[in-house]
């Protein structure tokens, strides 16, 4: 385990501490726990029940056990932690009670749905529904729904930053908008599922984050910058670079989903994410800066139309948290530059 992530970790545990009492002799059940949020989520478990000395259990959901295995078997072999094979919409109910949940299994690879958005809506859909049936099932009495700000549907040029309490969604006839929509429906059935059965199911609208495990050659673009940057390449700009993004660091957002998952209010959805705008041309002019490389645009800026933003207001998450701290962009771009280095 490296340096960076000890300190990150070390960070979590020291904003989140005197949550963990009730974890103790428990088991909770987390799906997606293989991806960027699985992989910060086990860190910081393994990490806190060693700490604290806890008695308690992770049993994670997997599609492929043996890769995840290879990717990172400090991970895959502690003792706190069980693997799970299954899939997200329709595996067997793992037997035993277990007291909470968390549902953040739903895929963000916009190539791999770009020719299957009914396929990526069915997925979100039906994994949200399984999960809210082994729940019911399994005796949880917290659940926590990874949702996404793409809920709102296009940010309103005029709200600089979007509130919980915006009531805009996705265009309905718009393919693209499988994403937004599914998890709009996730949300609406963690609330059937709380008003029906009793369970408390919180739900974090989560934006855009950089650190350790992120993918460097997807769409998102910190991780293509950070990714050019570490192997000495120009940054690219294939569009105009005005869009407006904001960046929470991976220690902070896991503070922030441990404590809606443990503190948070039920149906009272959280933005998860900084509020701290940037364009992406300053991203990636920050990151050449930096590590000394060349940014290239690809297109002209069209300075007569108001740029598409994406940041959220984050003071109701605020509100949760007993301390406010939040890593600063340059410092978690240096983070994650230097664990991937490493």
């Amino acid at each position: 385990m490296t340096k960076i992530l000890i300190e990150d970790l070390e960070h979590i545990l020291m904003h989140t501490e005197s949550l963990w009492d009730e974890m103790n002799e428990k088991r909770i059940f987390i799906t997606g726990g293989t991806g960027f949020f699985g992989c910060w989520l086990l860190e910081s478990f393994t990490y806190i029940v060693e700490q604290l000395k806890l008695s308690a259990q992770a049993v994670i959901l997997t599609r492929d056990i043996e890769r995840f295995k290879q990717k990172c078997p400090h991970l895959f072999n502690h003792p706190a932690l069980e693997f799970y094979q299954g899939d997200i919409c329709n595996f067997p109910f793992p037997k035993g009670e277990f007291s909470h949940l968390i549902h953040a299994g739903t895929s963000t690879n916009a190539r791999l749905y770009q020719d299957n958005h009914l396929g990526m809506f069915n997925e979100i859909i039906e994994g949200t529904r399984r999960t809210l049936e082994f729940a019911k099932v399994s005796g949880v009495k917290k659940y926590l729904l990874t949702s996404s700000g793409a809920v709102y549907g296009k940010q309103p040029n005029i709200m600089s930053h979007i509130p919980e309490t915006y009531e805009g969604s996705p265009d309905t006839c718009n393919i693209s908008s499988s994403y937004g929509e599914g998890k709009r429906a996730s949300e609406l059935l963690c609330t059937l599922y709380h008003h029906q059965y009793g369970i408390e199911t919180k739900i974090a609208r989560c934006f855009a984050f950089v650190g350790a495990y992120l993918p460097l050659n997807l769409h998102f673009a910190i991780g293509n910058f950070i990714g050019d940057a570490i192997e000495g390449k120009n940054i690219e700009i294939k569009g105009d670079g005005t869009p407006l993004r904001s960046y929470l660091y991976a220690s902070d957002l896991m503070i922030w989903l441990w404590t809606i998952l443990l503190k948070g209010e039920s149906c009272f959805p959280y933005n998860v994410g900084s509020d701290q705008e940037i364009s992406i041309k300053q991203l990636a002019e920050l990151i050449g800066e930096i590590y000394d490389v060349k940014v290239n645009m690809h297109q002209i800026s069209k300075l007569d139309q108001p740029p598409n933003r994406y940041v959220p207001s984050i003071n109701r998450s605020l509100s949760l948290l007993e301390d406010k701290t939040i890593v600063e962009l340059t410092e978690g771009i240096k983070k994650t530059f230097a664990w991937y280095k490493t």
